[in-house]
C-alpha cells in the first residue's frame, strides 16, 4: 500500500498562492509609498499587526466551526478587514478554506477591501 501525504488540490494550491501573492504585493507597495514619505512609518506596522490578528481571528473562527463552539461573529471579521486586516483575511481564508463558499460574505469582504483602499489611497495622494 502507497503511503501517500494528503494535499490540498492543486487549485486550492493556486489560490493561496494568490492570495499570497496579492498580499505581499500590496505590503511592498505600502512601503514604497512609506518610504516615499506619502505615509508614515507606523500605518506599515498597523497593517502588519491587524493582518495577522485577522489571520488568527479566521482560524480561531475556524476552528470553533469544526468543534461546534462559539463562533465570531461575520461582523467582526469584516470590521477587521475594513481596518486594515483584509491582507491577513485573504490568506486565511484561502488557507484554511474558511468563509469562501458564501456569496454574500465574500461580497462584503471584497467591499471592505475596497473602502479602506480607497480611504488609504485618498490619504496618501491627499
Amino acid at each position: 500500500m502507497l503511503n501517500r501525504k494528503a494535499s490540498a488540490p492543486r487549485h486550492v494550491k493556486g489560490t493561496v498562492g494568490r492570495s499570497l501573492v496579492i498580499t505581499l504585493t500590496f505590503f511592498a507597495l505600502l512601503a514604497a509609498v512609506v518610504v516615499s514619505g506619502k505615509l508614515p512609518m507606523w500605518l506599515l506596522f498597523i497593517y502588519l499587526a491587524v493582518s495577522v490578528v485577522t489571520c488568527l481571528t479566521y482560524a480561531v473562527d475556524k476552528s470553533a466551526a469544526q468543534n461546534n463552539a462559539q463562533r465570531i461573529s461575520e461582523n467582526t471579521l469584516h470590521v477587521l478587514s475594513l481596518l486594515g486586516g483584509w491582507p491577513g483575511a485573504m490568506v486565511a481564508q484561502q488557507w484554511l478554506r474558511h468563509k469562501t463558499q458564501k456569496r454574500a460574505f465574500r461580497r462584503v469582504f471584497w467591499m471592505t477591501v475596497l473602502i479602506n483602499l480607497a480611504a488609504l489611497v485618498s490619504w496618501a495622494w491627499a
